[in-house]
Formats: structure tokens, sequence, C-alpha cells
């Protein structure tokens, strides 16, 4: 069994059907010199299909 990696756990998640997500980056802070659509964009979740089965033995 391998070891859960923490940096890894905590940035994505895997959902009921299995697949892999991530949040968007830059996010954390400095959000008032973007734009509404770059908001409104990176609101979403991000999927991640290179690797996503490899990722999903450590969580």
């Amino acid at each position: 069994m391998a070891k859960t990696r923490k940096s890894v756990r905590d940035r994505i998640r895997v959902t009921k059907r299995g697949k892999v997500v991530r949040r968007a980056m830059a996010l954390g802070h400095s959000r008032g010199n973007k734009s509404s659509k770059q908001m409104r964009r990176k609101s979403l979740s991000r999927g991640l299909d290179d690797g996503a089965k490899m990722i999903r033995k450590y969580l």
C-alpha cells in the first residue's frame, strides 16, 4: 500500500465517479487585478486526465 502524499491529497480530490479534479491556480490572493471573466473561469473545477490512474493510488 502506497503512503498518502499530503501535498497531493490537499490539492486534488476524486469524485464519486472516479474523476480526479483540482482547483484552478492563482486564486489564493491578489484578486483585485483580475477581471471578472478570469474569476468566473477560475472558479470552476479542472479535471486531470493525464496520470489520473497514477494519482488515484496515492489517495
